[in-house]
């Protein structure tokens, strides 16, 4: 019987900014629960939840200070056992992130740590004594800028923080750290939880002789230092398989649940994504920023996928476009001028058509764009020092628009915690329901026909050699063969067809006997039961 997961279209929903039911400004549990059928009426399969958990939300939730509780300013533990038993009986599947790898400075663990080298939490985090000129013990940096060690003088000793100074690395060489973080994974599988999103699953563990890491080759110099090294030393070690191991384990043990891990590495993602879904014991699947960033090229796309398929056939992926870290895939690929629409539009059937997982963000089924975020108005310090260039995530995690005559696109009658702007108020729901040609429609549409055809949830995969703009990918499944193409530019091409397939699902192009016309960002699912010649017109 086929895995439930390996056909699954997950929605990320980011908590604080879905739906806010007490008009305090922050989206919430209840609210959440409140537009599940939203979720459910686009065919998705899987919710997923970004953090929630107890914490002071330094960084936005994932700096958690109580693994097993709920964030008072999402409701209770109670809310979240509504909002699970209900998307249950909407047919929805609910997954929640794990951010293990760090926790918050306000943690118990973390406090006792601290105080002292002999206290019975002082191995788990990651200590070091200073050089002897007193500097940190080596040169790893954070994500978010300087160095990734912190003094404490009480110790006399640094800890290890990849992102935040408030988010201390966990010890992950210590085997009592990770029986008990396994435990507070165990409280909600037994809540009824059908799996978990592994936030940073290759920081686990570091290298315990903390060596230095080697310079990255690089042209140009990166905005963020971070990028300027090759990470060998602090992430992505090979003793993090045994906690991958271990993690599906205890997933197998509750029968029909999964796990998706974020993995971000420059130049491996796609090759570290498929040794960590390699067998039967390891991740499910593994995510990454493979997809996420400015690159829409045909050769980009059948790269990445065609290497996965390559270092793990017996892996599994999962792709998305967007996500709560990076810039609106809409805006990201959207050349001025040109209509966004048509590239929101482009971009779910361009998805629907990768073999694997596929993950939407909340907000891309309105064809959402980058709200333009000015400094007084940044919640997300991350990324501070390094504004303008890059100006932190903000813009991708402002609130959902429900109903552009409401206040605040009816997301909260209370001040939202990001503002709503009219350019994002403008692709409200309610605005797009029955109108044919909205991005709502061509979402609910696309992934209806993704459901629909055993090609697209099952099939093989090949790519047909075609130049740039276009991207044709066939996907077979026993006699049956569809035959995906794309225009990933702003202009209209024509391709030769030879053949006479016919034109199914969703389309933006004109088939006729002999050719493919493609408007800018065009594309046809041509059906066949033999390979369809394509090529460039003269």
């Amino acid at each position: 019987m086929r895995d439930w997961w390996r056909d699954a279209i997950v929605y990320q929903v980011y908590p604080r900014s879905f739906q806010d039911s007490n008009d305090d400004g922050i989206g919430d549990l209840a609210g959440i629960t409140r537009r599940l059928p939203h979720i459910a009426s686009l065919g998705a399969d899987v919710v997923w939840l970004s953090p929630f958990f107890t914490s002071p939300d330094r960084d936005m939730g994932y700096d958690v200070s109580d693994y097993c509780n709920v964030n008072p300013i999402f409701g209770s533990l109670a809310d979240f056992d509504t909002l699970l038993a209900q998307a249950h009986k909407l047919g929805l599947r609910v997954i929640i992130d794990q951010v293990i790898s760090h926790s918050s400075i306000d943690h118990p663990w973390f406090k006792e740590s601290r105080t002292d080298r002999t206290n019975p939490k002082a191995d788990w985090y990651v200590w070091a004594d200073p050089k002897e000129d007193g500097t940190p013990p080596n040169n790893w940096p954070s994500v978010f800028g300087g160095t990734a060690w912190a003094w404490e003088s009480r110790r006399k000793q640094y800890y290890l923080h990849n992102f935040l100074i408030e988010q201390p690395d966990l010890n992950f060489h210590n085997t009592e750290v990770v029986d008990t973080l396994l435990d507070t994974m165990r409280f909600w599988l037994k809540r009824g939880v059908d799996g978990f999103r592994l936030d940073t699953v290759n920081f686990y563990v570091h290298d315990a002789r903390l060596r230095d890491n080697p310079a990255a080759e690089w042209e140009e110099f990166p905005n963020n230092p971070y990028e300027a090294q090759n990470h060998l030393f602090s992430k992505t070690r090979p003793e993090n398989i045994a906690i991958l191991q271990r993690i599906r384990a205890l997933l197998d043990e509750f029968g029909a649940t999964t796990t998706v891990g974020e993995v971000g590495e420059a130049g491996r993602m796609i090759e570290i994504m498929a040794e960590y879904t390699s067998g039967k014991d390891r991740l499910h699947m593994a995510y990454s920023f493979e997809f996420l960033g400015p690159q829409r090229t045909a050769a980009h796309f059948r790269s990445g996928i065609e290497r996965f398929l390559k270092n793990a056939p017996d892996g599994w992926p999962c792709w998305a476009f967007s996500n709560h870290d990076v810039t609106r895939h809409v805006t990201r690929w959207t050349a001025e001028g040109a209509d966004s629409d048509a590239v929101a539009r482009q971009s779910i059937a361009l998805l629907c058509s990768f073999p694997g997982t596929l993950g939407l963000y909340q907000g891309e089924e309105l064809g959402q764009t980058e709200t333009n975020i000015l400094f007084e108005e940044l919640r997300d310090l991350g990324y501070i020092d390094f504004w303008p260039v890059i100006k932190g995530r903000d813009g991708c995690r402002t609130p959902m628009v429900w109903d552009h005559n409401a206040p605040n696109a009816g997301f909260s009658a209370g001040k939202p915690w990001l503002p709503v702007k009219p350019e994002q108020a403008a692709r409200a729901a309610n605005r797009q329901e029955g109108d044919a040609q909205s991005v709502l429609v061509a979402y609910r549409q696309t992934i209806a026909f993704r459901r629909a055809r055993l090609e697209l949830r099952e099939g093989e995969t090949r790519f047909l050699d075609l130049p740039e703009p276009f991207l044709a990918i066939e996907r077979h499944a026993g006699n049956r063969m569809l035959t995906a193409v794309f225009n990933l530019s702003a202009d209209p091409h024509a391709l030769a067809l030879t053949g006479r397939p016919i034109a199914v699902g969703p389309i933006a192009a004109t088939v006729t006997p002999g050719l493919v016309t493609l408007p800018a960002q065009g594309f046809v699912f041509l059906e066949s039961t033999t390979r369809v010649g394509l090529s460039v017109t003269s």
